[in-house]
């Protein structure tokens, strides 16, 4: 269950099975707790969630169901990802393991793509199709050549060459129906010579029944689910329309004598309305078909990115070169990329040297350069030299899979402007039919000659013309184009509730190291204040130390230690103090290294002189960390972290946007001065702990500002949960990944900057949307209804409100793909 329409449905359906009393659902939880006037076996409640639709699965506690098993074992193939969503997100963010239609508003479910669909290539003989291998070589039965097997059509394909072929199919027999009927607007109508009008009706019946009960039956099936679980929807009304149609026509040609003479032409015959029904039938097929093909659009940004995966890779064995499968890859295998090819998986370079373009991946087209040592990302294309890589991240771990999981959990999630839409959609069908009622009724009192006639044409005209499709379709499309060109230009958005709210942000939060600045500290400077321990013996200490620690500045030390061939002394009972510092225990003493609070914390003073010496290096923008040995500073370490081109730009852009910036840093007061001096940026914050970053983001949300937090460490987690939108640096720790709705894959302000953009972009068309989808119903359904008839004699044919009707979701649809040539930059 994904949402409490869920819930409601599924405590429903138990509240029915005979022998329940009472059955309570938690959606968070996921369980139902069914009280029983009797032992009730667990397969009948299955079997009454499947009864009434959905892929609702029932099992006692502790056991997994059978249906998930299923799917785990599936997936684990690579073969293809099985997973089925609502394009309109009727159930929120629900899947399904099979294809057909929604269960709420009965449209064509869409599959999710992953890596896997288009990474597999397999071989086949020409004369023998049974065989399939999975790799090129010679048939095992003829001996010819294997030939590469034709890709399985994804689901999307295989729906649009259906719906193809019954649109062909209906138009080839609408036609000749909507000939016969047109041709009694001619005088002397010339088929009459040859028959007479009745039997034409007869010819029309039989024309139909092909349009009615194949290429369009799938409407009435619709519309019968629809009422039957009362979830109203677009196929209720053409349904009840082209129905209503077709039923009256039949009913006119085997009983003529039991209407008014108002329905009767001058020949005796009931006027009938097979042309009405298939012609409306064949031109929602059209609809439907134009959807189809431009759903397979609106998620282009996914097939684009699966494209970056290669089928085939160079493997290292043996000392020998082995093309094998991107699927047989393992961790630490040796792979060979060669100039131009693209890289397989995430790994680190062993050997050689290259520039790779990561445009793709992170939107930026100047390629990096590469070195032994380097990592290297699944996706982005090797430039003009080979190397050597070892696999560390292969399958679903790589960034690319991770990439195109975001996108399609993204693109499935609602925005809470949704809502609106929803609660509209609710009374939508329901007053249409009411209208269409007061329609018919209405033009049958006060209507001209024939009154009956005219109140049947217009009552369908209402039913046809109605389109809670294009109000449905409004959010969800906007959103999935929207994540989709984000993820193209490095920006990866966890929900549709992100974009809305990056829309709203007045206040961004930065952190300094590693957001403003590169997130590459080196030591500049190790200095000793007493004569007992010397700089290299300093340098062994803060090795010993931060051997053990995962923070930044941590690592430059280890480096640089590494590097003067420093020996590492052995250490014990480490602790790492978020916002101060570390200690152990190493040669009996108590050790510590970070700043001033962590100097506090071992007991160890610091004397004025080495504040002074500490400040002339921190006015520079250097960071400086204090080293204790037994509650005595004995020495420091100086790191510098240069800023990152992109952040002055960035943050002046911002301003410009009316964003108040602000510089939140554990770093002491000099050197965040330094830098915000440097950046222009008024407002900052030094020596802040994670539980101030914390404070301070909610004194901000309580004064009414809507607040963006933009961070990469574990020490900004907590602000990023809090804030409105947390947007973490993709070159960060996976913990303020993981809390953040915002992912940034290159790492620098720039990106917040394409986020902006895209997120006004995105809510733009949204409303857009909406507002054609209102507006669209607001003046069609009167309009089909007649209110225009009195003052200017003008009626809506049921046919050109059918064309009207299948285009407005068209509409919608197209102005979403207008996002994929919006700039972000």
């Amino acid at each position: 269950m994904s949402c409490n329409g869920c819930r409601t449905h599924v405590e429903e359906t138990l509240d029915k099975v005979k022998g329940v009393s009472k059955a309570t659902v938690n959606l968070d939880e996921a369980a139902a707790i069914i009280e029983t006037e009797e032992n009730i076996p667990i397969e009948k409640f299955q079997a009454a969630l499947e009864k009434a639709g959905g892929n609702y699965s029932i099992h006692h506690p502790g056991e997994q169901p059978k249906n998930k098993e299923d799917k785990k074992k599936k997936t684990a193939k690579g073969k293809g990802t099985g997973t089925f969503y609502c394009p309109m997100h009727c159930e929120g963010d629900k899947t399904y393991d099979k294809p057909g239609d929604c269960p709420v508003c009965g449209m064509d479910l869409v599959e999710e793509q992953n890596l896997f669909t288009a990474s597999s290539e397999q071989w086949t003989c020409p004369m023998h199709p049974e065989i399939i291998e999975d790799e090129a070589g010679s048939c095992p039965i003829c001996g010819m050549d294997l030939v590469p097997k034709q890709a399985n059509l994804s689901s999307e394909e295989k729906t649009y060459k259906s719906l193809l072929k019954k649109f062909w199919l209906a138009m080839i027999f609408t036609l000749p129906i909507f000939i016969i009927a047109m041709s009694e607007m001619i005088h002397n109508n010339p088929l009459y010579d040859i028959m007479e009008q009745r039997y034409w009706n007869w010819v029309q019946f039989a024309l139909s029944i092909p349009v009615v009960f194949y290429a369009a039956w799938m409407f009435f099936e619709r519309a019968y689910k629809s009422i039957k679980t009362w979830n109203l929807n677009m196929f209720t009304l053409i349904g009840i329309g082209a129905g209503v149609a077709w039923v009256f026509s039949l009913i006119g040609m085997l009983f003529p004598a039991v209407f008014p003479e108002q329905f009767l032409s001058e020949s005796g015959a009931v006027h009938v309305y097979f042309e009405a029904a298939t012609v409306i039938l064949t031109l929602v097929l059209l609809g439907q078909l134009l959807e189809a093909r431009a759903h397979s659009k609106t998620n282009s940004a996914v097939k684009e990115l699966l494209k970056l995966a290669p089928n085939k890779v160079i493997k290292i064995v043996n000392e020998e070169e082995v093309e094998v499968s991107i699927d047989e890859i393992q961790i630490n295998d040796i792979l060979k990329v060669k100039p131009g090819d693209k890289i397989p998986v995430d790994g680190v370079i062993t050997e050689g040297e290259t520039a790779v373009d990561e445009s793709m991946i992170t939107g930026e087209p100047i390629p990096v350069r590469k070195t032994k040592d380097d990592k290297v990302s699944s996706g982005t294309i090797n430039g003009n030299q080979s190397f050597l890589m070892k696999a560390e991240k292969v399958g679903s771990d790589t960034l690319l899979s991770q990439i195109i999981q975001m996108v399609n959990d993204a693109s499935r999630s609602r925005a809470p402007i949704q809502n609106l839409a929803d609660k509209v959609s609710g009374y939508f069908v329901p007053i249409v039919v009411i209208i269409s009622i007061i329609t018919f009724i209405v033009w049958s009192i006060w209507g001209p000659a024939p009154a009956y006639v005219y109140a049947l044409v217009n009552a369908i005209a209402v039913l046809i013309i109605a389109c809670p499709c294009a109000l449905g379709l409004a959010t969800p499309m906007s959103v999935m184009v929207g994540v989709g060109k984000g993820a193209q230009n490095g920006v990866l958005i966890k929900n549709a509730e992100a974009l809305e709210k990056m829309d709203q942000v007045d206040t961004l939060i930065v952190d300094k190291t590693g957001t403003i600045t590169e997130g590459k500290p080196t030591v500049e400077k190790i200095g000793s204040f007493t004569d007992a321990f010397s700089e290299k013996e300093i340098l062994q200490y803060i090795l010993a130390l931060n051997t053990n620690s995962e923070h930044p500045l941590a690592e430059a030390t280890v480096n640089y230690a590494k590097e003067q061939n420093t020996k590492l002394l052995k250490s014990k009972d480490f602790s790492a103090l978020n916002g101060k510092g570390v200690e152990a225990i190493i040669t009996d003493k108590k050790v510590a290294l970070g700043n001033p609070k962590m100097m506090d914390y071992a007991k160890a003073s610091l004397t004025a002189h080495m504040q002074k010496e500490a400040e002339t290096y921190q006015k520079q923008g250097k960071t400086v960390s204090f080293l204790a040995i037994a509650n005595t500073v004995v020495g420091y370490v100086v790191i510098g972290d240069k800023i990152k081109e992109t952040s002055a730009k960035a943050i002046k852009t911002l301003q410009k946007k009316g964003i108040d910036v602000i510089m939140l840093t554990g770093d002491n007061h000099n050197t965040a001065q330094a830098v915000a001096k440097e950046l222009k940026l008024a407002d900052f914050n030094a020596d802040m702990l994670p539980e101030d970053k914390l404070h301070k983001v909610e004194e901000l949300q309580e004064s009414g500002k809507v607040v963006a937090m933009a961070g990469d460490g574990i020490n900004d987690a907590p602000a990023l949960a809090k804030s409105d939108v947390g947007i973490a640096m993709g070159t960060g720790t996976d913990v303020a990944i993981e809390s953040a709705m915002i992912t940034l894959v290159k790492g620098d302000l720039h990106g917040i900057v394409k986020a902006k953009n895209l997120s006004h972009a995105v809510m733009k068309n949204i409303k857009q949307n909406l507002f054609f989808a209102l507006v669209y119903n607001t003046l069609g359904v009167p309009i089909a209804a007649g209110v225009l008839f009195p003052f200017f004699g003008i009626l809506l044919s049921p046919m050109i409100a059918a064309l009207a009707m299948s285009f407005s979701s068209v509409s919608v649809i197209g102005n979403a793909l207008r996002l994929r040539t919006k700039k972000i930059e």
